[in-house]
């Protein structure tokens, strides 16, 4: 079995970058410059591109060459309930006996994460409503927005609308599920639980050992996210955006804007920057005076070939913390949460848990030829991103997403382009301010 480790969200660690002196400049003129090249910074790109800006993109690798190449290719617009209020506080004691569980936290980064857990039990405890509210805003943004971009930049055969299906093993967990549902009610979101046959014809060759269901019919998935990215970038690339490939070392305001200086030694100048570095932005954002609680989710998957199984749209083992989506480029199996950082090497151990399970929940999955992937997501307590301006210089963030970057990465670009231009966001921003920390 093939491994691939991705090492970097978008950009160098500025933590432990090399301090190369600057050997020559580029762009005086850039107007807008965007560190990161994941699916926010390209879809941030677009949305400025065609308000007539003139855009350039840093990444170390490329276009959603990282993180955003291998998650799990949902539009979760329905996802709107805060991490903290889905279980995990519940649950978090017995996971954490399980290093391949769900959830799992290495003993020896446990004295460095307990702030952001605190932080993350007290956004549990409190401000349920505002954090569902702010939420249930960006997603419903979200769905026009990227309904929009798919059809303006022609990708609109790339999105799947097959709706997803949770899956639950007793009465206990379904009945422990309904607060959330309800609570998606309240907002609109559309759902039906299931059972018996219908849940057996939503996904034939299923465990008998599920006992219902939940289908959501408005969950969407898409083709493969990394051709996405790339299908979204041609489009901006038509409309003026360029790419400048290389690792960033340093990031400072001066005079005029904000300049960063690359691996390579070439600086780079501009009137505006925008960090949407992914799991690495904090560490940018506390060059411009603001200190984000952001933690690194890593996340393991393994794609298998297409033909391992015919799953007929997402499934989501919600007791086990993973998913399972058919993808055009294979079927997808991955998910949970490791709370580890940056830098520790990745424990594919985790990835081939998960498949284990998936294994035994749909009998007959072929499980060889697969290929291992690890990435990063870049985490905020209270579950919602950073969206706004910096304390200092002219620099906007948009990052800390979690497990919905691809999700909300077409209205996060919309609420950029408004925040740049200064004219009024369709939706009340204060709930993503970095300010709010």
């Amino acid at each position: 079995m093939a491994s691939e480790r991705r090492s970097a969200t978008e950009n160098i660690d500025p933590s432990s970058a090399p301090r190369t002196p600057s050997s020559r400049r580029q762009g005086e003129g850039n107007e807008i410059l965007i560190i990161g090249a994941g699916i926010v910074g390209i879809c941030a790109a677009a949305c400025l591109s065609e308000a007539g800006r003139s855009v350039t993109v840093i990444d170390r690798t490329g276009i959603c060459e990282e993180t955003s190449s291998g998650n799990a290719a949902a539009f979760a617009f329905s996802d709107v309930l805060p991490l903290a209020q889905k279980g995990m506080i519940r649950n978090l004691p017995k996971w954490l006996f399980d290093p391949l569980g769900p959830l799992s936290i290495p003993p020896s980064y446990l004295p460095h994460l307990l702030p952001w857990l605190w932080r993350f039990w007290r956004a549990g405890q409190g401000g349920y409503d505002k954090a569902l509210a702010a939420q249930a805003s960006l997603m419903k943004l979200a769905e026009a927005e990227w309904t929009a971009l798919m059809e303006r930049s022609r990708t609109r055969s790339m999105l799947r609308e097959d709706g997803s299906l949770e899956l639950y093993e007793s009465e206990a967990e379904f009945s422990a599920s309904l607060p959330g549902w309800a609570a998606r009610e309240r907002y609109g979101i559309g759902f039906r639980h299931v059972a018996g046959e219908e849940l057996a014809g939503l996904q034939p060759g299923l465990s008998p050992r599920f006992v219902k269901g939940t289908f959501v019919p408005g969950w969407k998935t898409v083709a493969d996210p990394k051709l996405l990215g790339k299908a979204i970038w041609a489009y901006a690339e038509s409309k003026g955006a360029r790419l400048l490939k290389g690792g960033v070392v340093e990031a400072a305001p001066n005079g005029h804007g904000a300049s960063v200086r690359l691996a390579d030694g070439t600086a780079v100048d501009a009137a505006i920057l925008i960090v949407a570095a992914g799991a690495w932005s904090h560490l940018w954002a506390r060059r411009f005076g603001d200190a984000i609680p952001l933690e690194t989710e890593r996340g393991y998957n393994t794609t298998l070939p297409a033909d391992a199984f015919d799953v007929k749209r997402q499934l989501i083992f919600s007791g086990h913390g993973f998913v399972i989506t058919p993808l055009e480029t294979g079927l997808r199996v991955g998910g949970a949460v490791e709370l580890a950082g940056l830098k520790r090497p990745p424990n594919y151990a985790r990835s081939r848990a998960m498949l284990e399970k998936a294994k035994q929940f749909l009998p007959g999955l072929k499980t060889e030829g697969g290929r291992e992937w690890m990435g990063y997501r870049p985490s905020l307590p209270d579950s919602l991103p950073v969206i706004g301006r910096a304390s200092r210089a002219n620099v906007y963030y948009a990052f800390g997403h979690g497990h919905l970057g691809l999700t909300q990465a077409a209205a996060t670009g919309r609420l950029i382009r408004h925040l740049v231009s200064g004219e009024a966001p369709p939706i009340d921003l204060s709930p993503f301010l970095p300010t709010r920390f």
